[in-house]
């Protein structure tokens, strides 16, 4: 993972940890927090897609969308973004 990689990373799990447990963000947020203006936000969302889905292969985020499991890179419309489901 880059150095940019990882901030996106890092503003994902930051914003959900300010969230309820089983709670959601969406891309949106995340990229709106690395960029301030819309354009700068709107440009940053392939690269929050791009690093969601690496996550989620790796185990460590969820996409979903309708509430199913999605690949970020190939969903079309609105996804979320969260933690995996616990394994109890």
């Amino acid at each position: 993972m880059t150095t940019r990689d990882e901030r996106i990373a890092a503003v994902i799990f930051g914003l959900l940890d300010k969230r309820a447990p089983g709670a959601t963000i969406c891309p949106s947020e995340a990229a709106r927090a690395l960029g301030h203006d819309e354009f700068a936000w709107r440009a940053s969302m392939p690269e929050v897609r791009r690093v969601a889905a690496a996550l989620a292969r790796d185990g460590s985020l969820r996409v979903t969308a309708h509430g199913e499991d999605v690949d970020a890179l190939q969903a079309r419309g609105p996804i979320r973004l969260g933690r995996p489901l616990s394994r109890d």
